[in-house]
């Protein structure tokens, strides 16, 4: 029995600085829409750091796909471009501390619960991550003993459901996401 309908938006864009940015509040603006509002820091996060390796490294040009679907309690947030060279994940570890690269999958991989890579035809691939939607049960606490955490939580990102998003007064809180973004 599917209780949720298939949700689903796709913005596709030149991976430039200025169309991060724009990307980013469009995937904000939706996850509102759909009421996913936990969600909306870490996807926001992800899909960045995503388009800056479009943006940095894709090769023969920047175009690309932004999807995001939620199925069921499961939002998928994927970025296809043109380019069949897959990412190289090194170790996080050997990163320098100056370093101006490296960590993003690392960052992607910390905020969701799944993420990957996988060709896309012949001339291309698609970097994928995946964040839960579930709600999680409130933690249960047994006298002399410390709560149990549920397994939707994770320390990494715990943070952002503490988070609040403030509602600006002269906008509707949920608006669909709407693009102008050229390609």
């Amino acid at each position: 029995m599917i209780s949720h309908p298939s949700r689903h938006c796709t913005v596709e864009l030149q991976a430039l600085p200025s169309r991060i940015g724009q990307v980013r509040r469009i995937v904000s603006a939706q996850l509102r829409y759909w009421h996913l509002d936990p969600l909306i820091d870490r996807a926001a996060l992800g899909v960045t750091e995503l388009l800056t390796n479009v943006h940095r490294h894709a090769q023969p040009d920047k175009t690309c796909v932004v999807e995001i679907e939620l199925v069921l309690d499961q939002l998928m947030v994927s970025v296809h471009d043109h380019d069949p060279r897959l990412p190289v994940v090194g170790d996080i570890d050997e990163v320098s501390p100056t370093a101006t690269c490296g960590r993003g999958l690392a960052m992607v991989a910390a905020v969701s619960e799944n993420w990957g890579v996988r060709p896309d035809g012949e001339s291309g691939k698609v970097v994928w991550f995946a964040l839960s939607a579930a709600t999680p049960a409130p933690a249960t606490a047994t006298p002399g003993r410390s709560p149990r955490r549920t397994a939707v939580e994770k320390p990494a990102h715990r943070f952002v459901t503490e988070v609040e998003h403030p509602v600006d007064g002269h906008r509707p809180q949920h608006a669909p996401a709407r693009s102008a973004v050229a390609g």
